[in-house]
């Protein structure tokens, strides 16, 4: 938890937990460490499930379902955001700010952590004080392939093996390919 200032107050209070119920970002579930990038990721998840009156996963639900960023995502993209609210609330609450919230959500759980807001710009959103984020109609979906050290193999054009000089000591960034067109 943050205070007005956004200093930390609350912290670890079981990550493990986090993978589970769907609130970790996928480079922290691929590289085992939480990063600020990681905190957006869970504050988009936490926004959206407040919004829609659901959970971040719901395992029985139909599969389009099941992941609420996904879900959310597909409605996003199809221009029929309010139908994620939450049911509870009847139809009774501000359209734009209720769309507001859930864009946000989105955007603060972006595949791609080097595209997700800061805290500060994200709330700067949430009070209207600068305008909504244009964000792709379909989610982008992240591979993320292991280091180069972990994976010394290599395939050419010709679909042969042929193996890698040992890479330098130095760590490497992990090697990101998009896909939007899936999921």
């Amino acid at each position: 938890m943050l205070d007005s200032s956004f200093n930390a107050k609350l912290g670890d209070f079981g990550l493990a937990r986090l993978v589970d119920h769907g609130l970790s970002s996928p480079m922290t579930v691929f590289t085992s460490k939480a990063r600020k990038e990681s905190d957006v990721f869970s504050f988009g998840v936490v926004a959206l499930e407040i919004a829609c009156g659901r959970k971040a996963v719901e395992p029985r639900a139909e599969e389009s379902k099941v992941s609420l960023v996904n879900w959310v995502w597909n409605l996003y993209g199809r221009g029929r955001l309010l139908e994620a609210a939450d049911e509870m609330l009847n139809g009774e609450f501000d359209k734009n700010e209720l769309m507001c919230l859930m864009s946000v959500g989105l955007w603060c759980a972006h595949p791609d952590h080097n595209l997700r807001p800061t805290i500060r710009h994200a709330i700067q959103v949430l009070n209207f004080e600068v305008p909504l984020p244009s964000l792709p109609s379909q989610m982008p979906c992240l591979f993320i392939l292991p280091h180069r050290q972990l994976c010394p193999t290599n395939l050419n054009t010709l679909g042969r093996a042929r193996s890698q000089a040992k890479q330098p000591q130095h760590q490497q960034p992990p090697m990101r390919l998009h896909c939007p067109k899936y999921l």
